[in-house]
């Protein structure tokens, strides 16, 4: 993996790049529209290995909660920590809008993505049932929380 890894805000001008990785890494991804309410209301995230967008992700910051909305790493790109390095832009991000605590759903099936929240600090709270579209009908989220500031 580089070393030189930067983020900067996501822009509409952005997308193109944002949806192929966004469709290549997931069954039933955001849409278009989904990430140009976002840009509006939210904190998004792209992610550069080099000069290559290899991730995005979303975050919500309301008061002194945040909500992980999305995290996404490139699939050819996964597995050299750059999943790690993307969540913690994101809670640094959290933490400079004064957030204590952070909240995310995962996909019961997406072991991979919660091994990467328990390892940040993340802890299991909660169940939302049938939370997800899956191709068999629905799946149950796994909600998490960590605790930002003290």
């Amino acid at each position: 993996m580089s070393d030189f890894i930067h983020f900067r805000p996501m822009t509409e001008a952005d997308l193109n790049a944002v949806l192929k990785i966004e469709y290549a890494a997931f069954s039933h991804p955001w849409t278009r529209g989904i990430f140009l309410d976002s840009l509006k209301s939210y904190n998004c995230w792209v992610m550069f290995e080099g000069e290559q967008q290899v991730g995005h992700g979303v975050i919500n910051v309301i008061l002194d909660e945040a909500h992980l909305l999305n995290i996404t790493v490139k699939p050819e790109s996964q597995g050299k920590g750059l999943g790690y390095r993307l969540l913690d832009h994101l809670m640094k991000q959290a933490c400079l809008a004064d957030a204590r605590e952070c909240f995310l759903e995962v996909r019961e099936s997406n072991q991979a993505a919660y091994r990467l929240y328990e390892r940040y600090g993340f802890n299991e709270i909660g169940r939302r049932r049938d939370y997800y579209p899956a191709a068999g009908g629905r799946e149950d989220a796994l909600v998490m929380a960590c605790t930002l500031l003290d």
